[in-house]
């Protein structure tokens, strides 16, 4: 039985479900014309727990309210199904906290930053009942500072402008801005700079200028990623002399070496490898023996 105008209010859908057409006729709403309808279970309770987890969540307070929340998505790739997700952390925290919530994409590369900016509506085409559209800072729209003066002024923005254009061609420019506005600063500003862009770069080329840099540049500082940095270099440096040698003992034996062996000594940099190599120049007869089958 029917208890309150709670009640009323929806179960006469559930009793008369082409109630929906009349109301949206009413409203204006032109809706396609429904062949069937069924009622679904109301209880949109989890039957289990399912972790969802923004990647970062701040709280801007103002000065005229409580401010506003700001969700960070950092996004590597494009994915259909993230969308859904991003509605349902602005609703959620907008549920749980009371607060305007703003969600902010980060990215590295251009398309997916394109990607990331369609808003996408949740719901029927005609009328959509929820509208996601990110903020999204990409290599598209974030600046390339390669002036060291500009990069001081905001060493947070400089990092991650080197981050998001770690692909391009500008990124060397900026990482040498970047470690050109380090020097002299204090170590507890420069080493998160310097782990953080370390970080960032992931495994782009970009990642090795940047170590070269700190292992020139910054030499004076000490952190883990710095030092790890550091020795890395050291221990390229010792891999690049070695090779050096392997390529004098085979002159000085009269073995000829052919372009393609040579680039591949030159550019090995795997230091057990080059020793191996380096054992077996001794005794070869002709450059390609020195690989032994690898």
């Amino acid at each position: 039985m029917v208890s309150s105008p709670h009640e009323a209010m929806h179960r006469i859908f559930q009793e008369y479900p082409e109630l929906f057409s009349s109301v949206s006729a009413v409203l204006g709403v032109d809706i396609p014309r429904p062949t069937s309808v069924r009622a679904l279970p109301n209880d949109l309770t989890e039957a289990r727990p399912v972790e969802r987890r923004v990647d970062t969540l701040l709280h801007f307070e103002t000065e005229a309210d409580c401010g506003f929340l700001v969700a960070v998505e950092a996004q590597g790739k494009k994915d259909p199904a993230k969308p859904a997700s991003w509605a349902y952390y602005a609703t959620y925290l907008h549920n749980k906290y009371g607060l305007p919530p703003l969600l902010l994409v980060v990215c590295q590369d251009r398309a997916t930053a394109e990607w990331a900016t369609q808003p996408v509506r949740i719901g029927p085409a005609w009328w959509p009942t929820v509208t996601v559209q990110p903020m999204v800072a990409g290599p598209h729209n974030l600046p390339v500072i390669t002036d060291a003066a500009e990069a001081r002024k905001d060493l947070a923005l400089a990092v991650l402008s080197a981050i998001t254009h770690a692909s391009g061609q500008e990124a060397g420019a900026i990482l040498k801005a970047l470690s050109t506005a380090l020097r002299g600063m204090p170590e507890d500003l420069v080493n998160p700079v310097v782990e953080f862009t370390a970080l960032g770069l992931g495994n782009r080329q970009a990642q090795q200028i940047w170590r070269n840099l700190v292992a020139v540049d910054l030499s004076f500082y000490k952190s883990y990623i710095s030092e790890e940095i550091r020795e890395e270099g050291r221990e390229q440096g010792r891999v690049q002399g070695e090779a050096k040698a392997l390529l004098l003992i085979l002159e000085q034996r009269g073995i000829a070496v052919t372009d393609e062996a040579h680039e591949r000594i030159a550019g090995c940099e795997d230091p057990e490898i080059m020793e191996r190599w380096l054992a077996r120049a001794l005794t070869v007869t002709t450059a390609e023996e020195i690989f032994g089958g690898e």
